[in-house]
């Protein structure tokens, strides 16, 4: 439960300002809201396998090692901090690809998330949380996080016509990445 809950808040906290947020918000006004979150969810779910079957690799492999793993993740998590701040958007070719995107809509909007998502921050922040935490809690976790920040997005972005408190997010986001980074660093380091 502890790494569901963990990977759902870090996860959550991580895809705020993304560019997937961006794909998923630019999809809603072309498909269906049900289409475009199934198709989130599906491209979500298999990344996210992936990237807990990676962590749980590398974690069982230098188990003896958890406390150097630890500062590692902490200072990845740093980096990420550093990520959110430089901030991702959506380039104006990948904004017109999805909204000219034809075909099914499930195909179309769980293509371009799998594809987004391969080396993106989300993937690397649950392959880090995997080292340490159990494989199926990080996995349903990260997925749950990240399907609930870009549904909100979609939510938001309808509502206030995207209007989004965008540097709110970004520091608030990277603010979260800094407090995780450092607790990891302290707990690998035997401080707390």
């Amino acid at each position: 439960m502890y790494a569901f809950l963990l990977s759902t808040a870090v996860i959550f906290v991580a895809e705020l300002g993304d560019k997937s947020q961006l794909m998923a918000m630019t999809f809603a006004t072309r498909y269906r809201v049900r289409d475009v979150l199934i198709g989130i969810t599906a491209a979500t779910a298999i990344v996210h396998l992936v990237s807990v079957g990676i962590g749980a690799a590398v974690g069982s492999a230098f188990e003896q090692y958890q406390g150097t793993i630890s500062i590692v993740a902490g200072v990845a998590f740093l980096v990420f901090a550093a990520w959110t701040l430089r901030g991702d958007e959506l380039t104006e070719d990948e904004a017109d690809k999805a909204r000219r995107s034809t075909g099914a809509a499930l195909l179309a909007v769980g293509v371009a998330f799998f594809l987004a998502e391969l080396g993106d921050k989300t993937m690397l922040a649950t392959i880090t949380l995997a080292t340490q935490e159990g494989w199926f809690g990080t996995w349903i976790g990260s997925t749950v996080g990240m399907v609930a920040a870009d549904a909100l997005a979609i939510g938001v972005g309808a509502v206030l016509g995207r209007k989004l408190p965008e540097k709110v997010i970004k520091y608030g986001a990277a603010a979260a990445f800094l407090v995780f980074g450092l607790l990891l660093i302290a707990q690998g380091a035997g401080w707390l």
